[in-house]
């Protein structure tokens, strides 16, 4: 499983626990639903890094803790 997995899944975990849906995240984060739709689909495999602190800001969490999981920890470096 590559980085782009690792974060579909990290933000589905991470609305489950809040029990909120993709949707609503993308109203508390300030994103749009295609954008969201699009990073969950596989559209969007590489989701910039402000997209990403936005997606935090409506988890109410840091980008550290965004990425403090031991999956984040054992990707292999993408470039060799």
């Amino acid at each position: 499983m590559g980085i782009y997995e690792y974060t579909v899944k990290r933000l589905l975990e991470l609305c489950r626990e809040r029990g909120i849906t993709p949707n609503a995240l993308s109203y508390l984060a300030g994103v749009s639903q295609s954008t969201i739709k699009s990073i969950l689909g596989g559209e969007s495999k590489n989701p910039g890094i402000v997209t990403l602190k936005k997606l935090c800001d409506g988890l109410d969490i840091t980008l550290i803790e965004f990425f403090d999981t031991e999956a984040y920890k054992k990707v292999e470096q993408e470039l060799k």
